[in-house]
């Protein structure tokens, strides 16, 4: 190196101040503290949204579970009410048996006109309260038979009317619908 060289980089002289470069170190510093401010933020953060999802899941299970249990608890009720209503009708169609079986014995002739139909009204108005809750009471005379809606007790020969018709009803029966609750005991012809 020349002379000329070595003078100058003895009287080198920085451009800037000593508290200028402090001051540049200490933002660095500044800075790389707040990085890793920022960086434990974004982990506090993806750690809260983690939580936050995992909650909103367990919430909609919980709801999900609530919407089933209700409408399980629901049907159940729906269940025991057509069980308790079904009960009901099983109850009531004895009665109405009784009713009949009074009515085709011979002690009914004998029975005033008024006891007669205070006796009938009686029946037709549980017949009705059948008949509001879907309940119908089937069987006739002359109907042709059924062995889905009808049970053969007896078959004569020697009555009027067609082959396997209705020639007595011994005990009415009963449906809801397509559903035959009780099957109507018939006498047919042969």
């Amino acid at each position: 190196m020349s002379e000329e060289n070595l003078q100058e980089d003895a009287n080198f002289e920085p451009d800037e101040d000593p508290s200028r470069l402090a001051s540049d170190e200490a933002e660095l510093g500044d800075v790389a503290g707040a990085q890793a401010k920022v960086k434990k933020l974004r982990e506090q953060l993806k750690e809260a949204r983690e939580k936050r999802d995992e909650y909103l899941d367990g919430w909609q299970r919980c709801k999900a579970d609530s919407v089933n249990a209700r409408k399980e608890t629901l049907a159940e009720a729906d269940r025991r009410a057509e069980r308790l209503k079904m009960s009901l009708i099983e109850d009531i169609i004895p009665a109405l048996d009784s009713f009949d079986m009074a009515t085709g014995s011979e002690a009914w002739a004998e029975v005033s006109d008024g006891w007669k139909t205070g006796m009938e009204h009686v029946r037709n108005q549980l017949l009705e309260v059948l008949a509001r809750h879907g309940v119908e009471r089937f069987g006739k005379v002359g109907e042709a038979f059924d062995p889905r809606m009808h049970e053969a007790v007896q078959e004569l020969d020697n009555v009027a009317g067609e082959s396997h018709s209705i020639v007595k009803i011994l005990r009415f029966g009963y449906s809801e619908g397509n559903k035959v609750l009780r099957p109507a005991q018939v006498v047919i012809k042969k």
